[in-house]
């Protein structure tokens, strides 16, 4: 299954990336799954999307919880609660 992965504010800093292309490998069915899968990456993608902090999620341009499914093609968005224009 494949996403778009967005990237906002503070969370792009940290990351220094505003999108990607991923390619979900087995057993990533859901957001929290996904933030999990990701943390794993380096220390400042752990950092970045550590379990307590603060941290919205958007699933294909709509507010979603770590419950939320994943579908090919979805558009997955992390960012801060409080984001500047």
């Amino acid at each position: 299954m494949k996403i778009q992965l967005r990237f906002f504010a503070s969370v792009r800093e940290a990351l220094g990336a505003s999108a990607e292309t991923l390619e979900l490998p087995e057993g990533i069915a859901t957001v929290g799954q996904l933030r999990a899968h990701l943390r794993e990456r380096s220390d400042a993608w752990s950092e970045a999307l550590a379990p307590g902090r603060s941290l919205r999620m958007a699933k294909n341009q709509a507010m979603a919880g770590e419950e939320a499914l994943l579908a090919d093609g979805d558009e997955v968005a992390f960012f801060p609660p409080v984001t500047g224009g």
